[in-house]
């Protein structure tokens, strides 16, 4: 027997029609790429989403295409959001700081259609354009007329402004409802190891990961808070805070390109924001802009931080000097992303303060409707005990089940569980932390070692202002930690200093072999370590030790 409710689809443009029905004085602000604040409503962003539908039909585009966008957060950013699956088109976001030949490929694996871009990335359409032209039939600029840039694209490639076209389209759009399986955004992954894969993402998967997210013991949105979403617009979906916000009918602030500590800074105080969310390395650059020039953050509670894992520095210094909450959360683009977070049970209510810290560290509890487990190289599911740890995996409805092109269902396993490629432990809470990538773990003598934990210690050093720790060939230990340090600006590294602060916090056998100090350390598009690039570079320092 059926139950007797109404059958609703989940839409993404039902988000964005709630927000402006019932949080219409919902405030969105932005700065642009003039360096100006733009201002609007929830009801201004949905009525120019409807015109923007009107804007993409005249574009030729139709159900099942691809919208491309390289573009920052912004308002024009935001209606492409929500007009392209609103009107059973795919939102397709594209990291501009992948390489051009990542970029071209991506655009033309995907079939975009259509592209929206953002005055910075001008440069770049004109130089992968001829790359470019079978596919995409326009570039759209996101600026009005009088700030459009010279531009030469392949022959055949059409140019408008982005405000030229909304202004002269019509608003009369009536959101359809449709299936809620229909595929509404398309994100690649950074493509570390080989060419960039697309995670095709439903109505569902994301509504449902909307509703998750904006819960009390995630990111806790309410119609009161002002978030503001470092994470960029094109690194999935900017962990789906557009489309929370909207549910929530939370005020949305949206920084562009500059998110440098002073800009930061200043954003978050004018525009009294509550809550923010971003990479570690963003967090680093306010906390230093903060100290050194004596700022407060006058409304900030809380940040979230993910992508990669935040050391205790971090986390104690928010804390202590500015009265503001570091919370750690984890995800991936297969999971829409988000899909664990670090809110406290009753059972952290009686934490010391270095107990606290020591416990925010783990990535936390699964979100509602997904579930997690890790397991032994032989697929043996492992205890929760907070010491044993093994392979992530992680099954649930806004989980990939293949990455596009691909087979349904390729991309799990018999059970249909998707392998994160993170080593994790999980404690008898739920509480999960990442040691390590399956592919960075290091293994000596047949015992695993957590770069992740060495790294943390290491940039608790004065002196380190970002570390990287590798596994290394070893002719007797089959591998060993590599330390590698970068300097804080105007400090000196002595590496023996570095390995004192070990004492008391790891085994000696976890110790790494060497430290070297560098310049600098290589990221990926989104941020992260890029370790087969220092595996590959220094991979053979230990070949001639014995010990």
């Amino acid at each position: 027997m059926l139950g007797l409710m109404q059958p609703h689809a989940l839409m993404i443009s039902s988000l964005l029609t709630h927000a402006a029905r019932h949080h219409a004085a919902g405030e969105i602000v932005s700065r642009t790429h003039e360096n100006t604040t733009h201002r609007y409503s929830w009801a201004d962003a949905e009525r120019r989403a409807r015109r923007l539908v009107r804007v993409l039909q005249g574009l030729g585009v139709g159900e099942g295409d691809r919208v491309g966008t390289l573009a920052w957060n912004g308002y024009r950013h935001l209606e492409v959001y929500y007009a392209a699956p609103g009107m059973q088109a795919i939102c397709h976001t594209i990291n501009p700081r992948l390489h051009p030949d990542d970029i071209a490929y991506i655009i033309t694996h995907a079939g975009d259609r259509v592209l929206f871009v953002d005055v910075s990335f001008a440069p770049l359409i004109c130089a992968i354009a001829p790359k470019i032209r079978d596919t995409v039939q326009a570039v759209v600029m996101m600026c009005d007329a009088a700030t459009m840039p010279e531009m030469t694209l392949a022959p055949g490639m059409a140019l408008h402004s982005y405000d030229t076209l909304i202004d002269a389209a019509a608003d009369d759009y009536a959101w359809p409802t449709f299936d809620e399986r229909t595929a509404s955004a398309l994100c690649y992954t950074s493509g570390t190891t080989g060419r960039p894969k697309g995670v095709l993402y439903s109505h569902r998967s994301t509504t449902l990961h909307a509703y998750a997210i904006a819960m009390p013991d995630v990111l806790c949105l309410r119609a009161t808070t002002r978030v503001l979403p470092v994470v960029p617009m094109f690194h999935v979906n900017a962990w789906g805070i557009p489309y929370a916000a909207a549910l929530s009918g939370a005020g949305l602030v949206l920084p562009g390109r500059h998110l440098d500590g002073a800009s930061m800074a200043k954003l978050l105080n004018d525009e009294r924001v509550t809550f923010t969310c971003g990479v570690p390395t963003v967090w680093f650059g306010l906390l230093q802009h903060l100290r050194m020039s004596g700022e407060r953050l006058h409304s900030v509670q809380r940040i979230m931080t993910g992508g990669s894992a935040a050391p205790p520095l971090l986390i104690e210094a928010f804390r202590d000097e500015y009265n503001v909450a570091v919370e750690h959360g984890w995800g991936m683009t297969e999971l829409s992303p988000v899909g664990t977070y670090n809110a406290p049970k009753p059972a952290q209510a009686g934490l010391s303060p270095a107990e606290a810290v020591r416990h925010m560290l783990k990535q936390g509890r699964i979100l509602p409707g997904l579930d997690m487990k890790i397991v032994d190289g032989a697929g043996r599911e492992l205890p929760w005990d907070g010491v044993a740890f093994g392979d992530l995996k992680v099954r649930g409805p806004w989980v990939t089940c293949a990455y596009y092109g691909d087979e349904p269902g390729s991309a799990l396993d018999a059970e249909g569980w998707f392998a994160t490629g993170d080593v994790a432990t999980i404690d008898p809470d739920g509480f999960m932390e990442i040691t390590d990538r399956s592919k960075d773990v290091i293994k000596s003598g047949g015992e695993w070692i957590s770069s992740i934990t060495l790294e943390n210690i290491a940039v608790s050093h004065p002196d380190v202002a970002e570390a990287a720790v590798i596994a290394v060939r070893h002719p007797k230990w089959d591998e060993r930690p590599l330390l590698l340090v970068v300097p804080r600006p105007g400090h000196t590294v002595d590496p023996e200093s570095v390995l004192r602060i070990y004492d008391g916090k790891v085994a000696k056998w976890w110790l790494p072999d060497l430290v070297l100090v560098v310049a600098d350390l290589p990221h990926t598009a989104t941020g992260k370590l890029l370790k087969t690039a220092l595996r590959s570079h220094y991979g053979d320092i230990y070949a001639n030790r014995t010990t």
